[in-house]
C-alpha cells in the first residue's frame, strides 16, 4: 500500500512529500520533532509525547502550528491512513519558510510534517544476549533537553559507535560523567539495587521511555536515583541499560569491551522491560 505523509496541511503520497528549499528546518535545522510508538495502531505514551514537543517549542520560540487537540487527530490520521499497527509516526514542526537570515522571520508560519512507518519486532536477541556500548566524549550543544533536529553531533557518535561494532555510544561530559547515549538513556543499576540515570536537566533529553521506567521503579522494588554516574562506575555496577522510544530497554553487558556485572542481561532489566511491555500494550489496548 502506497505511504501518505502529512506535509503543510496536506495529506500527499509520500513519494511526493516536499518541504520549500527555504524552510528553516532545512536550512538551519531549525525545528523539533518527536517520535512515538504506535502498537495495535495506537499511540503509545501520547500525551507526554506532545507534552514534550510543546515544551521543544517553547523553548525554541516557534509557534505552534496548530491547537494540540488538532494535530493529535492528524497524527492519528497519519497512522490510520498508513495502516500502521506496529510501528513508528515522526511529527516535524520547523519556523517555516522564510528568506535566509539567522534571525527569526518577523512573522512565521510554522511548518509540519508527519510520517508513519511499520516496523518490524526488536531483535529477540538482542533482550536476551544484550548489547555493548561504547563511550566517547559529547560533543553536542548545551541544549540537549530540546528535542531539536540538530543532530549531526549525535549522528556522528553513533556512526563511531558502529565502526566500533556496538549498538550504541554513551557519551561523557568534562567531568567524565555519563550524560545519554545517542539515542537512548543511560542506566545502571549499583550492587545494592539502586536504580541510577542522569538528572533530567539541560544536559540530557528527558527521554519518554525513561520516565515510564522511573515510574515503574517502585513496582520493582528498586530505590531510583537521579545523579551523573561514571564510566568507571558503570563498569562496576551490577547490571547496565538504555531506554529509548525504538530501543524500548535494553541490557548493556559491555562498556569500552569490558563485561558489566556477569556479562549477561541482569533481572532488573529483564523485569523492567517485562512490565513496560505490558504496560505499552495495555496502554495501546
Amino acid at each position: 500500500m502506497p505511504r501518505v505523509s502529512y506535509v503543510n496541511g496536506r495529506y500527499v503520497p509520500h513519494g511526493e512529500a516536499t518541504i520549500h528549499v527555504e524552510d528553516r528546518g532545512f536550512q538551519f535545522a531549525d525545528s523539533i520533532y518527536e517520535v512515538i510508538a504506535i502498537q495495535n495502531g495506537r499511540l503509545v505514551d501520547a500525551a507526554r509525547h506532545f507534552d514534550r514537543l510543546e515544551r521543544s517549542l517553547r523553548e525554541l520560540r516557534i509557534p505552534v502550528p496548530m491547537p494540540r487537540a488538532a494535530l493529535e487527530v492528524v497524527t492519528r490520521e497519519v497512522v490510520r491512513r498508513n495502516r500502521v499497527g506496529r510501528g513508528t509516526v515522526y511529527v516535524q514542526v520547523t519556523r517555516g519558510r522564510a528568506r535566509r537570515e539567522h534571525a527569526f522571520p518577523k512573522s512565521p508560519v510554522p511548518g509540519l510534517v508527519v510520517t508513519a512507518r511499520p516496523t518490524r519486532p526488536q531483535p529477540a536477541a538482542l533482550l536476551a544476549e544484550g548489547v555493548s556500548v561504547i563511550t566517547i566524549p559529547d560533543i553536542r550543544w548545551a541544549r540537549r533537553d530540546i528535542k531539536s533536529t540538530a543532530l549531526i553531533a549525535n549522528v556522528l557518535c553513533r556512526q563511531q559507535a558502529t565502526e566500533a561494532g556496538a549498538y550504541e555510544a554513551w557519551l561523557v561530559d568534562a567531568d567524565g560523567m555519563v550524560t545519554e547515549g545517542t539515542a537512548s538513556n543511560a542506566w545502571i543499576v549499583t550492587r545494592d539495587r539502586h536504580l541510577v540515570t542522569r538528572t533530567a536537566d539541560h544536559s540530557i533529553l528527558c527521554g519518554i521511555t525513561r520516565l515510564a521506567v522511573a515510574d515503574l521503579a517502585a513496582t520493582q522494588g528498586l530505590v531510583f536515583e537521579e545523579r551523573p554516574f561514571s564510566v568507571e562506575e558503570a563498569k562496576r555496577a551490577a547490571e547496565a541499560f538504555l531506554t529509548g522510544t525504538s530501543s524500548i530497554v535494553l541490557p548493556v553487558v559491555r562498556i569500552d569491551g569490558a563485561p558489566v556485572g556477569d556479562g549477561r542481561p541482569g533481572p532488573v532489566a529483564r523485569n523492567l522491560r517485562a512490565a513496560y511491555d505490558a504496560m505499552a500494550a495495555s496502554a495501546a489496548a
